[in-house]
């Protein structure tokens, strides 16, 4: 008679992953959701649906119904609120309800981390949530994983983005602490292992591969791996780990309020202190993943060199909007020192920093937002905005020739106008890539809008 595996968190990274898997070792699945349309619509056919919510007796007494095993995949990734009595709550309910269904084992994936020391907020929320199901009654096993490498995992892709938008990094001193990773397929081998456990094992398991590297060492190895240049990666003391996960935000598509758990986390070492993993619930086939070959493995269907070529094509449409725009603009000429201005007129030093800081936000935040629509599959969005992006930096540089070559400023005000909406269309095409980029177009448009006011001021001033 088939087994029954209920899994919680099916719609995140590891319990999407570990579906399939089970299903494959011949378990019936059952899983709760508090959306099931979420679910992964490759798998979500062939299991038993409960929705309901982690938090609610009831739909956890309906969800672990004659339950063999439950995997507990709950934790708070968000910076905001009580995430430690959220998930002490959440993991103490569970733990009672397990042990009122009469459950034979909950198996929890929680985080490396080290002994006697103050933790993270979120690593100790972790820790405190795989404690509560240790003392819940009911045999359990705690798997505690470092950085997971899996093309959906947030640590992988922040490693990822990181490395591939910078080739030279500074950043904060968690780029020296020592991690043992691991490939997401070794995680779903030892979760699926565990369930099988006598019922007299109820403890924790470090997992990890052989190899210990550091963040920064993590990332070279990535670069190789993927083709890249060299990376040369640096430490400095100054950035705090919640200063350190709006960086991540800003640089990477991982959102701040997800980065900040990471970072945090990464304060810490994450290495193995029990190495019996293999010997207890035997080893995964062919042993587990080295480094390089995990990352492979989570790269498989992704282009590691796009952001690289993105970068060029955009940097070179900009680059060379800056540079018409430079030898347009003459504000020596005898013709623009005749000209009245308003009084509100920034000094001309202000233009050329201005400019420059704002072409380099357009080239960043169009990158992004390009190569975020072409790995998400929406390929059409990433060529419509390049359009528009190619159209804006047009009349960007045709700005320029209209009002210091030409000396039309009726239609310079008219074009710089455009200008604005250009500007703020491109604001609105990125935002469904991230606010970041939104932010970033969005003081372009703002300082356009301002242009626009600036030129309609000069053009009243000096009829022609």
């Amino acid at each position: 008679m088939p087994r029954t595996a209920l899994v919680t968190g099916a719609t995140g990274f590891v319990g999407s992953a570990l579906v399939p898997r089970l299903l494959d070792a011949g378990w019936t699945v059952r899983v709760l959701a508090r959306h099931p349309e979420r679910l992964d619509a490759a798998w979500s056919g062939r299991v038993e649906v409960v929705t309901g919510d982690a938090g609610s007796a009831s739909d956890l007494a309906v969800a672990l119904k004659d339950a063999d095993v439950a995997y507990y995949l709950l934790h708070s990734m968000d910076a905001g609120g009580d995430f430690a009595a959220r998930d002490r709550t959440l993991a103490t309910e569970f733990a009672a309800a397990a042990r009122h269904a009469r459950l034979g084992r909950i198996v929890y994936l929680g985080g490396l981390h080290p002994d006697g020391v103050p933790l993270s907020p979120h690593l100790a929320s972790r820790v405190e949530v795989g404690e509560i199901l240790l003392g819940s009654g009911v045999p359990t096993a705690v798997l505690q994983a470092g950085v997971v490498l899996g093309r959906d995992s947030a640590s992988f892709l922040m490693l990822r983005h990181l490395t591939e938008r910078l080739p030279v990094a500074v950043g904060p001193v968690w780029l020296a602490s020592r991690i043992q990773p691991i490939a997401l397929r070794d995680v779903l081998h030892y979760l699926v292992a565990a369930a099988d456990l006598p019922p007299e094992t109820s403890r924790t398991f470090d997992l990890g591969m052989d190899e210990v590297l550091t963040y920064a060492g993590m990332m070279r190895r990535y670069a190789r791996v993927a083709g890249l240049v060299p990376r040369v990666v640096g430490t400095v003391p100054v950035l705090t780990p919640s200063l350190a996960s709006h960086w991540v935000g800003l640089v990477t598509p991982v959102p701040a309020s997800v980065a900040k758990p990471l970072v945090g986390s990464l304060v810490h070492d994450a290495v193995r202190h029990e190495s019996d993993a293999d010997a207890v619930l035997g080893p995964p086939p062919g042993g587990t993943l080295g480094f390089d070959d995990a990352v492979r493995d989570a790269l498989d269907g992704t282009d590691p060199r796009l952001w690289g070529r993105t970068a060029r094509r955009v940097g070179a449409g900009v680059a060379a909007t800056a540079l018409v725009g430079s030898l347009f603009t003459d504000p020596s000429s005898r013709w623009y020192a005749r000209l009245r201005k308003p009084a509100w007129q920034p000094p001309p030093v202000a233009f050329p920093i201005a400019w420059t800081t704002l072409y380099a936000l357009v080239w960043a935040a169009s990158t992004a937002t390009i190569h975020e629509s072409i790995e998400g599959g929406q390929r059409r969005r990433a060529d419509a905005f390049a359009a528009a992006l190619a159209a804006n930096l047009t009349l960007n540089a045709a700005w320029s020739g209209l009002f210091f070559r030409a000396h039309r400023l009726r239609v310079s005000t008219a074009a710089a106008a455009v200008l604005a909406a250009s500007s703020a269309d491109l604001a609105r095409r990125a935002a469904p890539t991230g606010r970041g980029k939104a932010l970033g177009l969005g003081l372009y448009a703002g300082w356009c809008a301002f242009a626009t006011a600036l030129t309609a001021a000069v053009a009243r001033r000096n009829p022609t």
